[in-house]
């Protein structure tokens, strides 16, 4: 079973910039992903990011590009959120998830089948 932990999260200007970890254990299949998504109060949870664990497949959510970025520490077992120039408009809890999903689906919620606990990250103005 993939276990998943969040940490980083934290209260930061708007500006600036926040590096949310996950760290994995129990991955078993080189074709899992390790995906990060957001939930902001009132609203739906959305894709963020997502990388392979295997190989260099990588991906961010348009809207993010040029801000956010994902990468991973296999020796670590760990996949990192690189934010930056945050808004007070990012203030959500951030979720990483493992799943093996088609790359074309990727940002599909439900084919990520284990999830972290989440991380708070809110941005002042």
């Amino acid at each position: 079973e993939v276990q998943l932990v969040e940490s980083g999260g934290g209260l930061v200007q708007a500006g600036g910039s926040l590096r949310l970890s996950c760290a994995a254990s129990g991955i078993t299949h080189a074709d899992y992903a390790i995906g990060w998504f957001r939930q902001a109060p009132g609203k739906e949870r959305e894709f963020v990011a997502v990388i392979r664990w295997s190989g260099g497949n990588k991906d961010v959510a348009d809207s993010l590009k040029g801000r956010f970025t994902i990468s991973k520490e296999i020796a670590k077992n760990t996949v990192y959120l690189q934010m930056n120039s945050l808004k007070p408009e990012d203030t959500a809890v951030y979720y990483c998830a493992v799943g093996r999903p088609i790359w074309g689906s990727r940002s599909q919620q439900s084919l990520y089948g284990s999830w972290g606990q989440g991380t708070q990250v809110t941005v002042s103005s």
